[in-house]
């Protein structure tokens, strides 16, 4: 394995966070609520950046095929509750499920698919194998084989241990085939597996089951008739809304319909800040193509539109600052393709090193060859039939189309934005740490300084203040000294400051420091706007 940059501190960039109002626990008055998170002012504004740039350039952008022939894509909001037979036919009902573990001593809860071990000292100086949780079953085995190569551990361990970490990673995936359990790993090597928290073995139960939507009531009465979802998903929305955008938009395949919203997934176990949440909000594209019967006249193939939308949301995602080695675009491999995959279909994921995965990655944004699966289910579950089949006027005929979907998670993707940007900085003054954002998705473009509260200074900064207001988000500043007014904006990502000191008043010029280098330069007052347009865009 190559060498990998050492990554930041995790309680670093979460101290930051909460201490520069990006990210706050919810409800951490009332000792708040694992799973759920606050955007403080400057976390709103940068996920509305990252958000809005998807939409700038999805949405709104003239976007080109790999052809060269123009394609549409076009924009819904759909609700949250929907009705609950969306998610019969969608497969979520029956089989959106993760298996549970529970530790009946510490009362805590795993995901058993995401469970590794790691050696512990027994009291009678037994090697005992602790379970302990993951982020996910990758990170599981990213684990077990750095533990591994590093150790060296003899074969008889070895071979034990690697049962052990099969067993309980595989436990999953058999347990409906087969009994299931943590305890019959070679005994006679006194070899045994507890929880992460527990004082002794065999105190994990079996797994079982878990279906990870939240459940609520419409209407006065709480019974199964009314009983509904929060949807754990955004895609489910466009396919039941297909047939009303092609009539309404005269769209022409290949199209796109694109959505933002929140989605709610009842996770066993919300872990790493922001990455895994219980409620967070999702970025989706579902891409309608050509069947692929058509596909011989000169028409793209699915393979050929995955290929382009692979490749494009990897390269949005680096121009937007993720440009370093700690993203990565992996394909995925046969035995990881989702249930509406078939042979053929291609799945792949962009993902970035975060603290906690390093030296893994962790998913930003998945990229599907969804095949027909969606439209098909709904037709055959909602009644609708041939009403959400797509009418071809030039070869006259009717057909499910294909989907691609791009799916990211703007949470992840705020959350990447924040490792990525935290920038420790021990040699520069005032300045513990800069936040290294990409111009467009700074929280704040400016801010601007009046170097003392007096002499007419800060009537010229309020000046200047106003005006480069109207097109950009620009702060002003009138207290502390100068230095803790820039190491204030270095922690809040801000990319430039203009300060106001006494040559303004004479020579109508002001100073700016640029954020990454500390750098200054003097230019006139009349061309700050000019200048800040130039460098941040807008």
């Amino acid at each position: 394995m190559a060498d990998v940059a050492p990554t930041n501190s995790m309680d670093d960039i979460v101290a930051l966070c909460r201490r520069r109002g990006f990210i706050w626990q919810s409800s951490e008055i009332y000792g708040g609520i694992n799973g759920f998170w606050d955007y403080g002012p400057l976390g709103a504004e940068l996920k509305r950046n990252l958000r809005d740039a998807w939409w700038e350039d999805i949405v709104r952008a003239d976007l080109v095929g790999p052809d060269d022939k123009p394609f549409d894509v076009v924009g819904v909001d759909c609700t949250i509750i929907m009705n609950p037979k969306v998610w019969e036919a969608s497969g979520h009902v029956g089989g959106f499920n993760d298996p549970m573990v529970d530790d009946k001593e510490t009362k805590q809860r795993y995901r058993a698919d995401h469970m590794w071990v790691r050696e512990a000292q027994g009291e009678n100086g037994d090697s005992i194998f602790v379970a302990i949780q993951l982020g996910s079953e990758d990170e599981a085995m990213t684990a077990w084989n750095h533990y591994d190569q590093e150790n060296r551990l003899p074969d008889d361990i070895h071979n034990s241990l690697s049962k052990a970490v099969k067993k309980i990673l595989g436990g999953a995936y058999t347990f409906k085939d087969r009994p299931f359990t943590y305890l019959d790993v070679d005994d006679d090597q006194r070899i045994h597996v507890i929880g992460e928290s527990a004082s002794e073995a065999g105190t994990l139960t079996e797994p079982r089951m878990f279906n990870l939507m939240f459940e609520t009531f419409v209407g006065a009465i709480r019974d199964e008739e009314n009983k509904v979802y929060l949807r754990p998903e955004t895609a489910q929305g466009i396919f039941c809304n297909f047939n009303n955008v092609v009539d309404t938009q005269r769209v022409k395949a290949p199209f796109g319909i694109a959505q933002i919203g929140k989605a709610f997934r009842n996770e066993v176990t919300p872990r790493n800040f922001t990455f895994r949440s219980r409620e967070f909000e999702q970025m989706e594209i579902e891409f309608f193509i050509t069947h692929p019967d058509h596909a011989g006249d000169g028409g793209l193939t699915p393979s050929d539109w995955y290929a382009y939308w692979r490749d494009s949301r990897y390269a949005w995602w680096q121009s937007i600052g993720l440009a370093g080695d700690n993203l990565q675009l992996r394909e995925h491999d046969r035995d990881e393709l989702a249930h509406y995959a078939k042979d053929g279909a291609g799945t792949s994921d962009i993902e970035y090193r975060f603290p906690f995965t390093a030296p893994g990655f962790g998913e930003l944004e998945g990229v599907a060859h969804r095949t027909d699966f969606d439209l098909r289910q709904h037709a055959e579950h909602s009644g609708y039939g041939k009403k959400m089949q797509y009418f071809d006027q030039e070869r006259n005929a009717r057909y499910f189309p294909h989907v691609i979907e791009p799916s990211a998670g703007a949470d992840r993707g705020t959350l990447a934005l924040l490792c990525e940007a935290f920038t420790p900085t021990p040699d520069r003054q005032g300045s513990k740490y800069v936040m290294k954002f990409h111009p467009r998705m700074a929280p704040i473009k400016a801010a601007v300084f009046p170097l003392v509260n007096k002499d007419g200074m800060p009537e010229v900064a309020e000046s200047l203040y106003k005006e480069l207001r109207t097109d950009h988000p620009v702060q002003i500043d009138v207290k502390q000294s100068i230095g803790k007014r820039y190491a204030r904006m270095d922690e809040a990502g801000t990319p430039y400051c203009f300060t106001i000191d006494g040559d303004t008043l004479s020579d109508q010029t002001v100073t700016v420091r640029d954020r990454d280098t500390a750098a200054q330069e003097r230019i006139g007052i009349d061309k700050v706007g000019a200048f800040l347009t130039e460098k941040i865009g807008g």
